[in-house]
């Protein structure tokens, strides 16, 4: 079981070392999960490129896996250096461990496997649109796991208006329609839960034992699953050279940087005010993809896409007024 079932919910345990206080400090906490959304935003565009150079089709999920799985490999093993070169035991407990294995499998491989075949069989602009749900589910959960980590109208009206940010994004791009199937769209929204659904369970699972160990080893073995995946259907990567060896290099640098931080975030913090964040990937996905491939980056879909999601991240982590004991 993913998580295990109690009588009554439970809050986020508190914290009081100083590097706790500045992973809760809320200027900080806002400018580390924009800088993880601009780095997941990033990879739009250099995936699009990654398959160019890597001459992978678009209908070759195995080559897809492989070069997904190299990826995340290459994102664990950097954590797992850096871990050990600050003197962290790359040990997880002894407890921990199966979790851990089983994160990795979830959060990483399953995660991937679901939204790459939904994404075989949707357009980008609806997967993109549906991915973004997985705000919703984290918003949701939260609700139901944390007793401090309430849906309220407020936060409720943020995430609409980041989800009609992600809408005014792709307004005007093709496929954009009301058809639903269980293989494509769902295959994206289901996911969205899974990784969603994941990053709860790691922050628990951070609260003992070190989150940049453990996301280290969630990366490589979901990673490493994918590379036997792609292999066992016959993925071939073809194409190898400096350039391309590069563009991998920052791919996995930017997630093995994103994730670790992203698990540090939501080890401090309740996962309903980091979960409206979510929505401005598709958004810097768009605006760097239109950068990267000189188009007008300035369109009023693009302007109007950010100030919604801006607006909704407001109304979600903005202080309440106190209420009297």
């Amino acid at each position: 079981m993913l998580f295990s079932t109690r009588p009554a919910p439970v809050t986020s345990p508190s914290v009081t070392s100083p590097r706790a206080d500045l992973y809760s400090d809320r200027r900080f906490v806002i400018g580390m999960a924009v800088l993880c959304c601009l780095l997941w935003g990033s990879a739009f565009p250099a995936v699009k490129a990654g398959y160019a150079m890597l001459h992978v089709a678009k209908s070759d999920t195995a080559a897809q896996m492989l070069f997904a799985g190299w990826r995340f490999l290459a994102a664990g093993a950097i954590l797992l250096v850096l871990a050990a070169l600050t003197g962290k035991s790359l040990v997880p407990p002894r407890d921990q461990t199966p979790k851990v294995v089983a994160l990795g499998i979830v959060q990483t491989t399953v995660q991937y496997v679901f939204f790459y075949i939904g994404l075989a069989h949707a357009t980008g602009v609806k997967s993109s649109i549906m991915n973004s749900t997985g705000a919703f589910f984290g918003v949701i959960l939260a609700h139901f796991l944390y007793a401090n980590d309430r849906l309220t109208p407020r936060k409720a009206l943020g995430c609409l208006l980041g989800f009609l940010g992600v809408l005014a994004v792709n307004l005007g791009g093709k496929g954009l329609d009301f058809e639903f199937s269980l293989l494509g769209e769902g295959f994206v929204v289901i996911a969205a839960f899974v990784l969603a659904a994941a990053g709860i369970w790691g922050k628990t699972i951070s609260q003992k034992m070190d989150a940049m160990v453990m996301t280290g080893w969630q990366l490589a073995i979901g990673g490493a699953a994918l590379l036997g995946i792609g292999f066992a259907f016959g993925g071939r990567l073809e194409g190898f050279d400096i350039r391309s060896l590069t563009l991998l290099a920052y791919m996995a640098g930017l997630s093995a940087a994103a994730f670790a931080l992203w698990s540090l975030l939501l080890k401090h913090n309740p996962v309903g005010m980091l979960a409206v964040f979510n929505f401005l990937i598709p958004v810097f996905g768009v605006l760097l993809s239109a950068l990267f491939l000189h188009e007008p980056v300035l369109a009023w879909k693009n302007a109007a896409a950010l100030a919604l999601v801006c607006g909704g991240i407001w109304l979600v982590t903005r202080k309440g007024r106190r209420k009297a004991a």
